[in-house]
């Protein structure tokens, strides 16, 4: 008994699962996912660290410290993806 979950996921025209194009789609999947990661992640950190008191509009200065906050966790999260995809690629590199 199939279950149609997913029956036709990457599959071609006649019916075969396309590896390349699964592939493709969960590449896609994560690369979004990382990225609400990412958005949830660096509101939260700088909400809590640049707003003291929520109100109908931000100051200059909270407006200041969200811009900073934000470019520095983009810093960071970019630097880290950097260090990890270079390390997958050395160790898929030594397989």
């Amino acid at each position: 008994m199939e279950s149609g979950f997913g029956s036709d996921f990457g599959a071609g025209g006649g019916g075969k699962l396309d590896p390349g194009l699964i592939m493709e789609q969960v590449k896609v999947q994560i690369a979004v996912a990382n990225a609400q990661e990412l958005l949830q992640r660096m509101t939260d950190k700088c909400f809590r660290k640049c707003i003291g008191k929520p109100g109908g509009a931000l100051d200059n200065s909270e407006q200041k410290c969200i811009a900073m906050c934000m470019d520095r966790y983009m810093d960071a999260w970019n630097t880290v993806s950097r260090a990890y995809n270079s390390r997958l690629q050395r160790e898929r590199a030594n397989m």
